[in-house]
C-alpha cells in the first residue's frame, strides 16, 4: 500500500491565483516527485490603492513516498 505525504505550501502571483498555484506546483517539483494533486485551501489578494498587486495561495500538495 501506497504511503501519501502531504506538504503546506504558500506561494504568491503577480498575475493571476491560477498562476499562484502553478508557481507552487512548480517549486515543490523542484525537490519533491510523484506529485499526484493540488488542493487550495485559501486565497488571498494584495491590494494596494484600488488595484490588486499579488495574489496569495495557501495549496496542500500531495505525493506518493517511494519505498526504496
Amino acid at each position: 500500500m501506497p504511503v501519501v505525504k502531504v506538504l503546506e505550501i504558500m506561494a504568491e502571483s503577480p498575475k493571476s491565483w491560477e498562476d499562484a498555484v502553478q508557481e507552487a506546483v512548480r517549486e515543490t517539483a523542484k525537490t519533491v516527485r510523484g506529485i499526484q494533486n493540488v488542493w487550495v485551501q485559501d486565497f488571498k489578494a494584495i491590494v494596494k490603492g484600488d488595484s490588486i498587486v499579488a495574489y496569495r495561495v495557501n495549496c496542500k500538495i500531495s505525493f506518493v513516498v517511494e519505498h526504496t
